[in-house]
């Protein structure tokens, strides 16, 4: 079995602005950089648009209805200082969760070992009831609550390893010990959550980074706190929060790990994914801004998956 790539041209169409960090050049830079004749394997397959009921597993209707509402016809709207829509932005956003729904159908189908879904805009900064943080709707959270409604999935699991604390996936998590978040994330840094006190219902589990952290302090995170709790939970499913700004040469944070750190992290992954749940692994891109490093970043992460 090979790997799925999700991705569609709508993803392209939101544009929060020229000078805003997560420009469509993000999704350019990550797809050219899979469109080498080392990826050639990769099955690729355009990501179809959620429907609201299965954003609202997570969101409730009215506010995705909000959401959806607001986008404007043209020009520019704001939700706050950081997340901006364009007339493609709703469009975009059902694409970006409808991604991870189909990738979960594909992999719990058995038609591939594991997805990656190349899409934008992100997701793990998105409440329940609140857009945030350039994120519209929570594509894993969305993901992970359609495995459960659907395919009867017990236990899933996400892991963010995106240099942001995933706040909206910790929000729609923490009061269900069915899912499992867990975050290494950078402290202190936008969106100022993250504190490993911060346990939910004994299912979250925050990783706190200090800036300037490297590869040693990032692998002791994954493999020596991260891995184990994963292990004790036992999920079903797998699903990455694949954020790549905590690259070294990241400029939205400070930590700084190499693009091969994310490659071992990738591996582990999967390593624990093959012991608990027959290699099941959806990944969803977050974060990355240097357009070079994402890509490359990517590339690695991607390799680690078709390798898998």
């Amino acid at each position: 079995m090979t790997t799925l790539l999700f991705t569609h041209e709508a993803c392209f169409a939101h544009d929060p602005g020229r000078m805003h960090p997560e420009h469509p050049a993000r999704l350019k830079s990550v797809l050219m950089a899979l469109a080498g004749p080392e990826f050639a394997a990769l099955e690729r397959r355009e990501a179809p648009e959620a429907s609201i009921e299965q954003i609202a597993r997570v969101h409730p209707e009215a506010h995705v209805r909000k959401i959806l509402a607001s986008v404007p016809a043209e020009g520019m709207a704001a939700i706050d200082a950081d997340t901006f829509m364009s007339p493609g932005t709703g469009d975009a956003a059902l694409r970006a969760a409808g991604a991870a729904i189909a990738a979960v159908d594909a992999v719990l189908a058995g038609e591939a070992r594991n997805a990656f879904c190349a899409t934008r805009p992100p997701g793990h900064h998105a409440e329940p009831t609140r857009a945030m943080g350039f994120c519209f709707f929570n594509n894993v959270a969305v993901a992970a609550a359609h495995a459960r409604a659907v395919h009867g999935l017990r236990h899933v699991a996400v892991v963010d390893f995106d240099v942001h604390h995933g706040n909206g996936t910790q929000a729609a998590f923490e009061a269900d010990g069915s899912l499992f978040y867990a975050s290494t994330h950078q402290v202190p840094l936008y969106p100022g959550t993250g504190a490993p006190g911060e346990r939910g219902v004994g299912n979250i589990l925050n990783v706190p980074l200090r800036p300037m952290a490297g590869g040693a302090e990032f692998r002791h995170a994954i493999g020596e706190v991260v891995v184990p709790a994963l292990i004790d939970f036992h999920p079903d499913l797998l699903i990455i929060s694949a954020g790549f700004d905590a690259h070294v040469d990241d400029p939205l944070a400070s930590v700084a790990l190499e693009t091969e750190d994310f490659a071992w992290a990738t591996r582990e992954l999967i390593r624990v994914a093959d012991m608990l749940c027959d290699g099941r692994v959806v990944s969803c891109l977050e974060g990355g801004y240097d357009l070079h490093a994402l890509g490359e970043a990517c590339a690695a992460h991607v390799r680690e998956l078709l390798a898998a």
